[in-house]
């Protein structure tokens, strides 16, 4: 008696393999938008936490007025070095860079920050430098009646 081997199935195809090309290119498609979500979140945050600072610091600038002509004549005048200093300190207690400038009694303070990236460092984008700028005025009082 004789046993009859099952024959093989159909030669392989030409197109053997494209199946995983196809799945290289959709993994390589997805970490690129994982790297994006992530990283541009980071980036974003990164943008809103200059803005808190510059925003801060230049609040910190706004309240070296001259004591000398507020006590003399009552009005609210910005002592510039001072200012620049208040708002350098607090630039510098945050750990962060920028400028400080000071035209009038408008100080302007510019903080930049850069942000490394996560993934997308991968794809030869290591980090992002993000800017935010902010100005403050001195103010006498508040504008507003406080409420009980």
């Amino acid at each position: 008696m004789t046993t009859r081997r099952p024959q093989a199935g159909p030669p392989a195809q030409a197109d053997s393999g494209q199946i995983t090309a196809f799945v290289v290119v959709m993994m390589a498609a997805l970490i690129l938008a994982t790297g994006l979500v992530l990283d541009g979140g980071l980036t974003l945050g990164a943008r809103e936490r200059a803005l808190g600072e510059a925003q801060e610091a230049a609040r910190a600038g706004a309240q070296a007025i001259n004591l000398a002509v507020y006590r003399q004549h009552g009005t609210v005048v910005l002592d510039p070095a001072q200012a620049i200093t208040d708002a350098r300190a607090y630039l510098a207690g945050t750990g962060n860079s920028g400028t400080v400038q000071v035209r009038g009694d408008v100080v302007t303070v510019t903080v930049t920050i850069v942000q490394p990236m996560q993934i997308l460092d991968a794809a030869g984008l290591s980090a992002i430098t993000v800017r935010a700028t902010a100005s403050a005025i001195p103010e006498r009082g508040t504008s507003q009646a406080a409420v009980p």
